[in-house]
């Protein structure tokens, strides 16, 4: 299960990586930043795709985009020199909140047991 996780972060990860490279090549004037930014949104959504496997889908959507957009707001501020508001720290805070609500109160699924062979849940007799 341990993986999964792994890759929903590498999956954050080249989220964050590919729209920061794309600010980059909008401010820069350099298109090649354009060409990286594809291949990190599609990477993003490739190892997504891996980790929905074993992670709810409304968690880890919640989670890749969430911690997507924390992290992307606070690089545009510290790289591009972008504003950050008090209304802004607080739509982030109340981002992270909703990401930790929606993880807790996602149940994980315990495995069925199987039935054992015919006629074994009979009482004997």
């Amino acid at each position: 299960m341990m993986i999964y996780w792994i890759l929903l972060g590498l999956a954050i990860v080249a989220e964050i990586t590919g729209t920061l490279s794309m600010k980059w090549s909008s401010v820069s004037e350099n298109n090649a930043g354009y060409i990286f930014m594809l291949v990190m949104i599609a990477l993003s959504y490739i190892l997504l795709s891996f980790s929905v496997k074993k992670i709810a889908l409304g968690v880890a959507y919640a989670m890749w985009e969430g911690i997507g957009i924390l992290f992307i707001t606070v690089f545009s501020v510290l790289l591009f020199d972008e504003s950050i508001s008090p209304l802004k720290i607080l739509g982030l805070t109340t981002l992270v909140v909703g990401i930790a609500l929606i993880k807790s109160g996602t149940l994980t699924k315990k495995p069925r047991k199987q039935k054992a062979e015919k006629g074994g849940d009979h009482a004997v007799v």
